[in-house]
């Protein structure tokens, strides 16, 4: 193992001097060298192995893939798991109702017996990494075509995946990193019994909610408990009662001494996605089109959730989740476009790029290998843009608007199979009634007058918004029959399909037959199939051998450069500090917000800013109990220099012993282009001081089970 370790640092690995400790989502299988020097004077106290080991327990092992996009860590010695609280908001959710509010109230499971299970989710562990660019690329050539290149790579693929996973239980995947440049392969063991533990009311965990989402100052207890359980002999298993909690191969001690401006502060993550190369047209792209697109549907679309949620408690629980999921990057695109104009970063990519044509042409090699790359990537801009707009709409307006055009989706292949003949009535009627289920769920926080009134709002926008001749047909024939107005063809559509209406459905499923004559049915196919057509187009102008060659010239530009690789939802390690920010001329903001902020924000009935009685008579009596700072003040959320990004929620924020002190949950305002660009001066993580969650376990909810078994250090 220790060879294969030794292979990815030599290949990851490039020494820069002076190069800045907060940038950098780094592999930390590679944390040698510069890096680990600069961790060490930063004050991390710890080596490389005690972060990252395949040969003894090290901090790896805490940390976890939480569900399909965030980052959990183990915080106990029997598989307690500690994340985000939007990142356990549909589990939270499902388990909730008005008799049982579980959102507005929060959850305390007092006993191991009342953990509750979560069909579906799943905890992943990383045990296993290796480069694998020679396996993947052998046979690969440079005169090959990329849609050759492409077959070839994912051939070769496909076979190390058969090749590595074998027999065993275990999540294999191929990543590729620097645009191509490079393949690495990562192993995973896959728990798939993950119980409910603990979350903290509304009014704590979603404190701020849309208005705080993105900003700083924050006053949030953002933070869900888990806990992963295991068959009786320790492997991988599927929810049963015999199954026991998890023995955890390392678990991370919670510290109570706080956080000062300097202290180090390490996260350990997996960070979805980030474009830190780009060329200066994809940016482009993204302020004139994609932004703009995503959030005028976004903005459309939760217009009608509130109205909706704030006239009914039940429809607020049933559309919390969904209503949190569609506003997060409804707000991040805001902040993303107004910071990629502030910072100038399509400015700052043109630079580079001028850079890099001038070190093009002083060599004649260079000149052959590099010299046509900014002339497709011109053109593949170019070409994207005629289509960028109407691709979002298909997607957010369109098959992924109204809640029962998606659901028709899960249809398609049932649908299929019974119009192609492709299987027999018995193999057809099984599938169907295995669908049975997926309605159930579907339908148990499905609202009809809510959907209806999204899916008009969308389709009025969709027709509105969309070049004609981009347009699916029916919405282009409706439009224009109706001028515009969907609300009769909607509401007559909603009267006759069987998506909308459990009952209707249910009697489908026990006699099925062809769909095409559903109107919700009809509506997405035609959405779909459009949009396979506009993409197809889209994709005829290719720029990846433009990009690969793009990475591999400005890391053979820049030798002295240390290119950390674009997030891609695989484990990275930053580091940084607690500090200030000072964003804007005259404006400082400190590092930590206190309990005091929130009774600052609070609004009696507010759905964003009420907090619950039990926080105000602690606040009031200032019982903080030994979680107060040493000026008495209980701290609630700290910021640091750190570098993530979305995936990184949960992620544990780690003193230089190892020792957990804060939770991360979010970037600042100011820096919202940081997923483009990284803003040194400005970029901050936005972390929950783990006092406040200790605080909020011992003294608001007095879960004194969970308090004995945490290992709390001074």
């Amino acid at each position: 193992m220790k060879h294969k370790i030794n292979l990815l640092v030599i290949a990851l690995v490039m020494i820069v001097m002076g190069a800045r400790a907060d940038e950098g989502m780094w592999l930390p299988y590679s944390i040698n060298g510069q890096n680990l020097a600069e961790m060490q004077r930063l004050g991390c106290k710890l080596t490389a192995e005690q972060i990252f080991s395949f040969n003894q327990p090290s901090l790896k092992d805490a940390i976890v893939q939480f569900g399909g996009g965030c980052t959990g860590e183990l915080i106990s010695a029997e598989g307690l798991l500690l994340t985000n609280h939007h990142c356990g908001l549909s589990q939270v959710q499902a388990h909730s109702s008005v008799e049982h509010d579980y959102l507005q109230d929060g959850f305390w499971a007092r006993s191991k017996e009342q953990e509750l299970p979560n069909e579906g989710l799943t905890v992943s562990f990383l045990n296993y990494i290796e480069d694998v660019t020679a396996k993947i690329l052998k046979g690969v050539t440079n005169d090959m075509s990329e849609d050759d290149r492409a077959k070839l790579i994912k051939e070769n693929g496909e076979q190390l995946v058969k090749e590595t996973k074998g027999e065993r239980d275990v999540e294999v995947e191929i990543v590729p990193f620097y645009h191509g440049n490079q393949y690495i392969l990562f192993v995973y063991d896959v728990y798939k019994d993950v119980r409910l533990v603990a979350c903290p009311p509304w009014g704590i965990g979603k404190y701020g909610a849309d208005t705080d989402n993105w900003t700083w100052p924050r006053h949030k207890g953002d933070f869900c408990i888990f806990r992963v359980y295991t068959a009786p002999d320790g492997s991988p298993a599927k929810y049963s009662r015999s199954n026991v909690p998890m023995k955890s191969k390392h678990f991370l001690p919670i510290s109570l001494k706080g956080v000062q401006p300097g202290d180090y502060a390490m996260i350990l993550g997996y960070p979805g996605s980030t474009d830190r190369y780009s060329y200066s047209g994809a940016v482009q792209n993204i302020i004139d089109l994609e932004g703009p697109a995503v959030v005028d549907c976004r903005t459309t679309k939760l217009e009608q959730y509130r109205k909706h949620m704030d006239a009914d408690p039940a429809v607020f629980i049933q559309y919390a989740s969904k209503q949190a999921s569609v506003s997060n990057y409804w707000k991040y695109y805001i902040g993303q476009v107004k910071q990629l104009k502030r910072n100038k970063v399509v400015e700052k990519r043109k630079e580079q790029e001028k850079a890099f044509r001038q070190w093009i042409e002083q060599d004649k090699n260079r000149k052959e290998e590099y010299g046509g790359i900014f002339d497709e990537m011109d053109k593949y801009w170019n070409h994207q843009n005629q289509y960028t707009k109407a691709l979002i709409y298909h997607r957010e307006a369109g098959w992924r608007g109204g809640e029962a055009v998606a659901f028709a989706m899960k249809f398609r292949a049932l649908n299929n199979a019974i119009e192609q003949k492709q299987a027999s009535k018995e193999d057809i009627a099984a599938y169907a009634q295995r669908m049975k289920g997926t309605a159930k769920s579907y339908f148990k926080d499905y609202n009809k007058n809510l959907d209806r009134d999204v899916t008009i709002a969308l389709l009025n926008l969709f027709y509105k918004d969309v070049n004609p001749a981009q347009l699916p047909a029916t919405i282009k024939k409706i439009g224009n029959k109706c001028k515009g107005d969907f609300t009769a063809y909607v509401n007559d559509a909603f009267e006759k399909s069987v998506f909308v209406d459990e009952e209707k459905l249910d009697a489908y499923l026990d006699n099925p037959k062809s769909l095409s004559k559903d109107p919700i049915f009809a509506l997405m196919k035609d959405i779909v199939d459009s949009y396979i057509e506009l993409n197809d187009q889209a994709e005829t102008v290719d720029n990846s051998r433009a990009e690969r060659l793009y990475m591999k010239g400005l890391m053979e530009m820049q030798k002295d450069r240390n290119f950390y690789p674009d997030a891609n939802f695989t484990m990275r390690l930053t580091y940084g500090n607690v500090q200030k920010c000072e964003p804007a001329d005259a404006i400082t903001y400190d590092y930590i917000t206190t309990l005091d902020g929130v009774m600052e924000k609070y609004k009696p009935g507010n759905w964003e800013f009420d907090v619950p009685q039990d926080l105000i008579r602690l606040w009031e009596n200032k019982d903080y109990g030994r979680y107060a700072d040493k000026n008495g003040n209980l701290v609630v959320n700290f910021i640091t220099t750190n570098d993530i990004t979305g995936g990184n929620s949960g992620s544990p924020v780690i003193d230089g012993e190892g020792n957990l002190i804060g939770l991360a949950f979010d970037g600042n305002w100011e820096a919202m282009s940081g997923d483009i660009a990284f803003e040194n001066e400005v970029q901050r993580t936005i972390c929950m001081d783990m006092r406040y969650l200790l605080f909020i376990i011992d003294k608001m909810a007095n879960a004194q089970n969970l308090m004995q078994e945490l290992k709390i250090v001074q």
